[in-house]
């Protein structure tokens, strides 16, 4: 089965709807590294319409022109790009394609799919929603960024049951940058506060 991983830049207080304000002066060389890893365990990109005209609309210009980015920007236009979009589209940018019948059903149906090494959602929150929820992403991979935006779309959504993670992995960067990856984790057992009475701090 093919591992579903979403990707996304994150402020210390949940916002996932980035802003350039607070994300490009924390970008360097770690966080290039990481991204580099993040693309680099996938074949299949799946994003939302948005996230798509986002990329389709500033990468094959950034691969014509032939900078430092065009190498990672040719990297994108070879994936195959599967768009979650209600409507229909007509792509400009090769390799891209819309999904085909319901997201969940169709994200089911790429894990199985034996061609398909891995699936990368960068960016594209309500799809992460809308998987998370189905219990289909296996990996949380976030940059969280030592700022509270204070406004924007946050990760998770209000529900009435929460999600439990397990940290796989973490690193600490120089610029206050925390890399953490976190899959799904099961519930610990349930502990009231009589419980725990002997760990509480001592008065002094």
């Amino acid at each position: 089965m093919a591992n579903v991983i979403s990707t996304l830049f994150i402020s210390a207080d949940g916002v996932a709807e980035i802003d350039p304000d607070w994300h490009f002066p924390y970008f360097d060389e770690n966080m290039g590294r990481a991204v580099t890893e993040d693309y680099d365990a996938a074949d299949v990109l799946l994003i939302g319409r948005e996230t798509y005209d986002s990329f389709a609309g500033a990468w094959p210009g950034r691969e014509a022109a032939g900078g430092e980015d065009a190498p990672f920007a040719k990297q994108l236009g070879d994936m195959r790009k599967v768009v979650v979009s209600r409507q229909p589209l007509e792509f400009s940018w090769r390799n891209s394609e819309l999904i085909d019948g319901d997201l969940l059903d169709a994200v089911t149906a790429l894990k199985a799919d034996a061609g398909v090494r891995g699936i990368l959602i960068p960016g594209s929150i309500s799809v992460v929603q809308q998987l998370l929820a189905a219990g289909l992403v296996d990996e949380l991979r976030l940059l969280v960024h030592p700022v509270a935006a204070r406004k924007g779309r946050r990760l998770f959504d209000e529900g009435d049951a929460a999600y439990h993670l397990r940290l796989v992995a973490s690193e600490a960067f120089p610029t206050g940058v925390l890399r953490v990856i976190y899959a799904p984790g099961t519930a610990p057992a349930p502990v009231g506060y009589d419980e725990i009475t002997d760990q509480v701090p001592a008065g002094n």
